[in-house]
Protein backbone atom coordinates (compact mmCIF):
# COMPACT_ATOMS: atom_id res chain seq x y z
CA UNK A 1 0.00 0.00 0.00
CA UNK A 2 1.10 3.22 -0.96
CA UNK A 3 2.48 5.93 1.84
CA UNK A 4 -0.55 8.26 -0.17
CA UNK A 5 -2.93 5.36 0.67
CA UNK A 6 -1.94 5.09 4.19
CA UNK A 7 -2.47 8.76 5.39
CA UNK A 8 -5.92 8.47 3.56
CA UNK A 9 -6.83 5.67 6.19
CA UNK A 10 -4.95 6.71 8.60
CA UNK A 11 -7.35 9.87 8.64
CA UNK A 12 -10.79 8.10 7.63
CA UNK A 13 -10.02 6.50 10.88
CA UNK A 14 -9.56 9.77 12.90
CA UNK A 15 -12.67 10.75 11.24
CA UNK A 16 -14.57 7.67 12.14
CA UNK A 17 -13.30 8.42 15.88
CA UNK A 18 -14.65 12.03 15.50
CA UNK A 19 -17.87 11.03 14.34
CA UNK A 20 -18.72 8.62 17.02
CA UNK A 21 -17.86 11.30 19.43
CA UNK A 22 -19.78 13.84 18.41
CA UNK A 23 -22.44 11.27 18.02
CA UNK A 24 -22.68 10.36 21.67
CA UNK A 25 -22.41 14.06 22.16
CA UNK A 26 -24.94 14.91 20.00
CA UNK A 27 -27.21 11.84 21.01
CA UNK A 28 -27.15 12.89 24.50
CA UNK A 29 -27.86 15.94 23.72
CA UNK A 30 -30.94 15.24 21.74
CA UNK A 31 -32.16 13.02 24.67
CA UNK A 32 -32.50 15.97 27.02
CA UNK A 33 -33.71 18.37 24.22
CA UNK A 34 -36.43 15.87 23.21
CA UNK A 35 -37.75 16.42 26.56
CA UNK A 36 -38.78 19.78 25.94
CA UNK A 37 -39.10 19.80 22.23
CA UNK A 38 -40.43 16.17 21.10
CA UNK A 39 -39.00 15.28 17.98
CA UNK A 40 -37.61 18.20 17.09
CA UNK A 41 -34.10 17.36 18.68
CA UNK A 42 -34.36 14.32 16.93
CA UNK A 43 -35.11 15.71 13.09
CA UNK A 44 -32.24 17.94 13.77
CA UNK A 45 -29.90 15.05 14.97
CA UNK A 46 -30.81 13.24 11.61
CA UNK A 47 -30.21 16.44 9.19
CA UNK A 48 -26.84 16.67 10.25
CA UNK A 49 -26.26 12.85 9.88
CA UNK A 50 -27.77 13.14 6.49
CA UNK A 51 -25.35 16.28 5.57
CA UNK A 52 -22.82 13.82 6.14
CA UNK A 53 -23.57 10.65 4.90
CA UNK A 54 -25.57 12.15 2.28
CA UNK A 55 -29.72 11.72 1.59
CA UNK A 56 -31.58 11.96 -1.38
CA UNK A 57 -33.97 14.37 -0.14
CA UNK A 58 -31.79 17.20 0.21
CA UNK A 59 -30.83 16.74 -3.41
CA UNK A 60 -34.40 17.44 -4.29
CA UNK A 61 -34.82 19.97 -1.48
CA UNK A 62 -33.74 23.30 -3.50
CA UNK A 63 -36.07 22.31 -6.52
CA UNK A 64 -37.56 26.06 -7.44
CA UNK A 65 -41.29 26.84 -6.15
CA UNK A 66 -41.58 30.46 -7.18
CA UNK A 67 -39.91 30.97 -10.54
CA UNK A 68 -40.36 28.43 -14.09
CA UNK A 69 -37.55 26.16 -15.20
CA UNK A 70 -36.44 23.54 -16.96
CA UNK A 71 -35.32 20.25 -15.57
CA UNK A 72 -32.20 18.97 -15.65
CA UNK A 73 -32.28 15.16 -15.14
CA UNK A 74 -28.98 13.74 -15.42
CA UNK A 75 -28.43 9.68 -16.91
CA UNK A 76 -25.08 9.18 -16.09
CA UNK A 77 -23.00 6.02 -15.50
CA UNK A 78 -24.32 2.60 -15.80
CA UNK A 79 -27.93 1.98 -15.03
CA UNK A 80 -28.67 0.03 -12.76
CA UNK A 81 -30.32 -0.16 -8.85
CA UNK A 82 -29.26 2.09 -6.50
CA UNK A 83 -27.61 -0.20 -3.97
CA UNK A 84 -28.56 1.99 -0.32
CA UNK A 85 -26.30 -0.81 1.66
CA UNK A 86 -23.32 0.94 0.64
CA UNK A 87 -24.62 4.26 0.61
CA UNK A 88 -22.23 5.57 3.05
CA UNK A 89 -19.13 5.01 0.61
CA UNK A 90 -21.16 6.82 -2.15
CA UNK A 91 -21.48 5.86 -6.19
CA UNK A 92 -18.29 5.52 -8.01
CA UNK A 93 -20.56 5.23 -11.17
CA UNK A 94 -22.91 8.52 -10.74
CA UNK A 95 -26.33 6.94 -11.49
CA UNK A 96 -29.17 7.13 -8.81
CA UNK A 97 -32.17 5.39 -9.42
CA UNK A 98 -34.05 5.68 -6.67
CA UNK A 99 -33.33 10.21 -6.66
CA UNK A 100 -34.35 10.04 -10.62
CA UNK A 101 -37.42 8.24 -9.93
CA UNK A 102 -38.28 10.68 -7.07
CA UNK A 103 -37.41 13.74 -9.35
CA UNK A 104 -39.34 12.97 -12.15
CA UNK A 105 -42.67 12.14 -9.64
CA UNK A 106 -41.60 15.76 -7.88
CA UNK A 107 -41.66 17.19 -11.08
CA UNK A 108 -44.85 16.32 -12.24
CA UNK A 109 -45.97 18.25 -8.99
CA UNK A 110 -44.43 21.02 -9.65
CA UNK A 111 -46.28 23.69 -12.10
CA UNK A 112 -43.23 26.08 -12.23
CA UNK A 113 -41.43 23.24 -14.31
CA UNK A 114 -41.77 23.51 -17.68
CA UNK A 115 -40.01 20.72 -19.26
CA UNK A 116 -37.25 18.35 -18.75
CA UNK A 117 -34.04 17.81 -20.31
CA UNK A 118 -32.54 14.36 -20.54
CA UNK A 119 -28.63 14.77 -20.19
CA UNK A 120 -27.40 11.34 -21.30
CA UNK A 121 -24.30 9.85 -21.00
CA UNK A 122 -24.27 6.21 -20.48
CA UNK A 123 -23.61 3.19 -21.83
CA UNK A 124 -26.62 1.75 -20.71
CA UNK A 125 -27.44 -0.71 -17.93
CA UNK A 126 -30.25 -3.37 -16.81
CA UNK A 127 -33.43 -3.82 -18.57
CA UNK A 128 -35.51 -3.28 -15.87
CA UNK A 129 -34.88 -0.18 -14.18
CA UNK A 130 -34.23 1.46 -18.43
CA UNK A 131 -37.66 0.59 -18.35
CA UNK A 132 -38.53 1.75 -15.36
CA UNK A 133 -37.08 5.77 -16.00
CA UNK A 134 -38.68 5.58 -19.65
CA UNK A 135 -42.07 4.51 -18.16
CA UNK A 136 -42.16 7.03 -15.30
CA UNK A 137 -40.57 9.95 -18.01
CA UNK A 138 -43.98 8.69 -20.19
CA UNK A 139 -45.85 9.49 -17.13
CA UNK A 140 -44.66 12.72 -17.15
CA UNK A 141 -45.45 13.46 -20.57
CA UNK A 142 -48.89 12.40 -20.06
CA UNK A 143 -49.82 13.99 -16.98
CA UNK A 144 -48.14 17.30 -17.78
CA UNK A 145 -48.06 17.30 -21.47
CA UNK A 146 -44.80 19.49 -21.55
CA UNK A 147 -41.87 18.74 -23.52
CA UNK A 148 -38.81 15.76 -23.25
CA UNK A 149 -35.55 16.88 -25.12
CA UNK A 150 -32.51 14.75 -25.04
CA UNK A 151 -29.20 15.52 -25.09
CA UNK A 152 -26.03 12.92 -25.66
CA UNK A 153 -22.87 13.95 -24.71
CA UNK A 154 -20.07 11.73 -25.07
CA UNK A 155 -22.24 8.33 -25.21
CA UNK A 156 -25.38 7.23 -25.28
CA UNK A 157 -25.91 3.55 -25.97
CA UNK A 158 -28.38 0.44 -25.83
CA UNK A 159 -30.60 1.26 -22.53
CA UNK A 160 -29.93 5.43 -22.95
CA UNK A 161 -31.36 5.12 -26.20
CA UNK A 162 -33.85 3.17 -24.88
CA UNK A 163 -34.84 6.08 -22.24
CA UNK A 164 -33.73 8.68 -24.93
CA UNK A 165 -36.40 7.51 -27.19
CA UNK A 166 -39.38 9.20 -24.88
CA UNK A 167 -37.94 12.61 -25.61
CA UNK A 168 -39.97 14.88 -27.82
CA UNK A 169 -36.49 15.83 -29.24
CA UNK A 170 -33.32 13.96 -29.60
CA UNK A 171 -30.01 16.09 -29.75
CA UNK A 172 -25.84 15.06 -30.04
CA UNK A 173 -22.38 16.24 -30.06
CA UNK A 174 -20.67 16.06 -32.74
CA UNK A 175 -18.41 13.21 -31.26
CA UNK A 176 -21.05 11.56 -29.56
CA UNK A 177 -21.53 7.58 -29.80
CA UNK A 178 -24.85 5.96 -29.86
CA UNK A 179 -26.60 2.99 -30.79
CA UNK A 180 -26.12 -0.41 -29.82
CA UNK A 181 -29.96 -1.43 -29.94
CA UNK A 182 -29.73 -4.82 -28.31
CA UNK A 183 -29.92 -6.98 -25.28
CA UNK A 184 -27.36 -9.05 -23.99
CA UNK A 185 -27.12 -11.48 -21.10
CA UNK A 186 -23.58 -13.19 -20.20
CA UNK A 187 -22.31 -15.55 -18.11
CA UNK A 188 -19.15 -17.78 -17.51
CA UNK A 189 -18.92 -20.97 -18.11
CA UNK A 190 -15.73 -21.83 -15.63
CA UNK A 191 -16.30 -25.74 -15.72
CA UNK A 192 -13.07 -26.53 -17.69
CA UNK A 193 -11.46 -24.56 -14.52
CA UNK A 194 -13.22 -26.63 -12.33
CA UNK A 195 -12.53 -29.85 -13.52
CA UNK A 196 -8.44 -29.07 -13.58
CA UNK A 197 -8.84 -27.78 -9.83
CA UNK A 198 -10.61 -30.70 -9.03
CA UNK A 199 -14.14 -29.02 -8.17
CA UNK A 200 -17.24 -30.61 -8.99
CA UNK A 201 -20.56 -28.67 -8.65
CA UNK A 202 -23.16 -30.10 -6.98
CA UNK A 203 -27.06 -28.64 -7.32
CA UNK A 204 -29.56 -30.49 -5.80
CA UNK A 205 -32.57 -29.02 -8.00
CA UNK A 206 -36.35 -29.23 -8.40
CA UNK A 207 -35.92 -29.58 -12.05
CA UNK A 208 -33.70 -29.94 -14.95
CA UNK A 209 -33.05 -26.15 -15.79
CA UNK A 210 -33.57 -24.66 -11.80
CA UNK A 211 -29.74 -24.14 -11.89
CA UNK A 212 -29.19 -23.29 -15.41
CA UNK A 213 -26.41 -20.87 -15.75
CA UNK A 214 -24.25 -21.72 -13.38
CA UNK A 215 -20.89 -21.48 -13.73
CA UNK A 216 -19.99 -24.54 -12.95
CA UNK A 217 -21.97 -26.01 -15.48
CA UNK A 218 -22.38 -25.30 -19.33
CA UNK A 219 -25.51 -24.79 -21.01
CA UNK A 220 -27.06 -26.97 -22.17
CA UNK A 221 -28.81 -26.25 -25.73
CA UNK A 222 -32.26 -26.44 -24.51
CA UNK A 223 -31.42 -23.93 -21.70
CA UNK A 224 -29.91 -21.62 -24.26
CA UNK A 225 -32.45 -21.59 -26.35
CA UNK A 226 -34.59 -20.43 -22.79
CA UNK A 227 -32.43 -17.45 -22.61
CA UNK A 228 -32.50 -16.60 -26.13
CA UNK A 229 -36.17 -16.28 -25.39
CA UNK A 230 -35.78 -14.04 -23.08
CA UNK A 231 -33.13 -11.50 -25.14
CA UNK A 232 -35.74 -11.71 -27.95
CA UNK A 233 -38.67 -10.45 -26.49
CA UNK A 234 -36.79 -7.48 -24.60
CA UNK A 235 -35.15 -7.26 -28.09
CA UNK A 236 -38.52 -6.60 -29.78
CA UNK A 237 -39.56 -4.07 -26.55
CA UNK A 238 -36.59 -1.97 -27.40
CA UNK A 239 -37.03 -1.91 -31.08
CA UNK A 240 -40.88 -0.86 -30.53
CA UNK A 241 -39.90 1.78 -28.11
CA UNK A 242 -37.40 3.32 -30.82
CA UNK A 243 -39.76 3.00 -33.19
CA UNK A 244 -42.48 5.29 -31.61
CA UNK A 245 -40.25 7.50 -30.34
CA UNK A 246 -38.60 8.19 -33.65
CA UNK A 247 -41.90 7.64 -35.41
CA UNK A 248 -40.43 5.11 -37.89
CA UNK A 249 -41.14 1.45 -38.22
CA UNK A 250 -40.22 -1.71 -36.45
CA UNK A 251 -38.93 -2.87 -39.93
CA UNK A 252 -36.67 0.02 -40.45
CA UNK A 253 -35.97 0.22 -36.72
CA UNK A 254 -34.40 -3.55 -36.92
CA UNK A 255 -32.64 -2.80 -40.03
CA UNK A 256 -30.30 -0.35 -37.22
CA UNK A 257 -30.49 -2.42 -34.07
CA UNK A 258 -27.91 -4.92 -35.03
CA UNK A 259 -26.19 -3.91 -31.66
CA UNK A 260 -23.35 -2.00 -33.76
CA UNK A 261 -23.18 1.65 -32.36
CA UNK A 262 -23.21 4.83 -34.94
CA UNK A 263 -21.85 8.57 -34.75
CA UNK A 264 -23.68 11.00 -34.31
CA UNK A 265 -23.46 12.35 -38.20
CA UNK A 266 -24.25 8.02 -38.79
CA UNK A 267 -27.44 8.75 -36.23
CA UNK A 268 -28.57 11.38 -38.22
CA UNK A 269 -28.50 10.15 -41.00
CA UNK A 270 -30.28 7.60 -40.25
CA UNK A 271 -33.47 8.94 -37.79
CA UNK A 272 -31.80 7.89 -34.36
CA UNK A 273 -31.55 11.66 -34.01
CA UNK A 274 -32.82 15.24 -35.13
CA UNK A 275 -29.64 16.91 -34.96
CA UNK A 276 -25.95 17.84 -33.56
CA UNK A 277 -25.39 20.74 -31.65
CA UNK A 278 -22.71 21.77 -28.95
CA UNK A 279 -23.87 21.83 -24.94
CA UNK A 280 -24.25 25.58 -25.44
CA UNK A 281 -26.34 25.50 -29.10
CA UNK A 282 -28.65 22.71 -27.39
CA UNK A 283 -29.31 24.67 -24.40
CA UNK A 284 -30.23 27.94 -26.73
CA UNK A 285 -31.99 25.73 -28.39
CA UNK A 286 -34.29 24.76 -25.80
CA UNK A 287 -34.31 28.14 -24.15
CA UNK A 288 -36.17 29.50 -27.55
CA UNK A 289 -38.41 27.03 -27.87
CA UNK A 290 -39.35 26.84 -24.34
CA UNK A 291 -38.90 30.40 -23.16
CA UNK A 292 -37.64 29.72 -19.79
CA UNK A 293 -34.05 30.56 -19.23
CA UNK A 294 -33.34 28.70 -15.88
CA UNK A 295 -32.31 25.07 -15.58
CA UNK A 296 -32.45 23.19 -12.61
CA UNK A 297 -30.13 20.07 -11.99
CA UNK A 298 -30.62 18.21 -8.25
CA UNK A 299 -26.98 18.80 -6.30
CA UNK A 300 -25.40 15.34 -5.68
CA UNK A 301 -26.45 13.51 -2.63
CA UNK A 302 -23.05 12.51 -0.95
CA UNK A 303 -22.70 13.87 2.13
CA UNK A 304 -19.11 15.38 3.00
CA UNK A 305 -18.21 11.89 4.84
CA UNK A 306 -19.24 9.49 1.85
CA UNK A 307 -17.44 11.14 -0.96
CA UNK A 308 -14.01 11.06 1.19
CA UNK A 309 -15.14 7.43 2.12
CA UNK A 310 -15.58 6.73 -1.65
CA UNK A 311 -12.51 7.94 -2.34
CA UNK A 312 -10.74 6.16 -0.39
CA UNK A 313 -12.70 2.64 -0.94
CA UNK A 314 -11.75 3.61 -4.77
CA UNK A 315 -7.80 4.10 -3.33
CA UNK A 316 -7.76 0.67 -1.75
CA UNK A 317 -5.14 -2.05 -4.30
CA UNK A 318 -7.11 -5.06 -5.32
CA UNK A 319 -5.93 -8.57 -5.26
CA UNK A 320 -5.93 -10.42 -8.39
CA UNK A 321 -8.78 -12.43 -7.13
CA UNK A 322 -11.25 -9.22 -5.93
CA UNK A 323 -10.73 -8.12 -9.65
CA UNK A 324 -11.43 -11.44 -11.49
CA UNK A 325 -14.63 -11.60 -9.16
CA UNK A 326 -15.73 -8.05 -10.08
CA UNK A 327 -15.41 -8.91 -13.43
CA UNK A 328 -17.14 -11.99 -13.48
CA UNK A 329 -19.69 -9.79 -11.29
CA UNK A 330 -19.81 -7.15 -14.37
CA UNK A 331 -20.10 -9.06 -17.33
CA UNK A 332 -21.42 -12.89 -16.23
CA UNK A 333 -24.42 -11.63 -14.05
CA UNK A 334 -26.72 -13.18 -15.90
CA UNK A 335 -29.09 -10.23 -15.91
CA UNK A 336 -30.63 -8.87 -18.68
CA UNK A 337 -29.03 -5.94 -20.60
CA UNK A 338 -29.80 -3.13 -22.72
CA UNK A 339 -25.79 -2.41 -22.37
CA UNK A 340 -22.50 -1.29 -24.54
CA UNK A 341 -19.15 -1.92 -23.14
CA UNK A 342 -17.50 1.76 -23.77
CA UNK A 343 -14.01 0.88 -25.22
CA UNK A 344 -11.13 0.92 -23.04
CA UNK A 345 -13.09 0.13 -20.13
Amino acid sequence: MSKKQTTGLIAAAIIFVAVGVISVLTNALSSKLAQKEGDKAVSGFESFMNGLYGDDSLALADMPTARDFIAVVPVEGTIQASDNSNSIYGTTDGYNHNLLMQYVDKLIDNNYNKGIVLRMDTPGGTVYEADELYLKLKEYKEKTNRPIWAYMQSYCCSGGVYIASVADEEYANRITTTGSIGVIMSNYDMSGLYEKLGIKEVNIVSAKNKDMGSSGKPLTDEQKAIYQSVVDEYYEQFVEIVAEGRDMSVADVKKLADGRIYTAKQAVENGLIDGIKTSEEFNDYVKQKSGVDYFYEPSQTGGYLSGLFGSIASAKEKSESEVLVDLMNHLGSGVPMYYAEPIGK
